[in-house]
């Protein structure tokens, strides 16, 4: 499974990314081994995943998450409920 996900950093911040194995990235992007833009925000909290069974839909669906405005991810995250509850897999 691939996932495409947003963390909430500590400066409240929103970071977009996708992974293979969100339990792992979150724990590296906690550790100072994630992203260069996660590391001096640390603590982050997982907020919103969508699953795909392709890396490729989770990369594509990243992009356009990422043209998103913030007001634009804030609503995605509410209407989908947050956790797992994406329109992937």
């Amino acid at each position: 499974m691939n996932y495409t996900y947003i963390l909430t950093c500590a400066d409240g911040t929103l970071y977009c990314g996708w992974t293979n194995n969100l339990d792992k990235r979150l724990k590296a992007h906690n550790s100072g081994r994630g992203a260069k833009y996660t590391r001096p925000r640390r603590p982050v909290v997982l907020s919103y995943y969508e699953a795909f069974e392709t890396k490729a839909e989770a990369m594509k669906r990243e992009y356009a998450i990422k043209h998103l405005t913030r007001k634009q991810k804030e609503m995605l995250m509410r209407r989908d409920g947050g956790l797992g509850q994406g329109m992937g897999g």
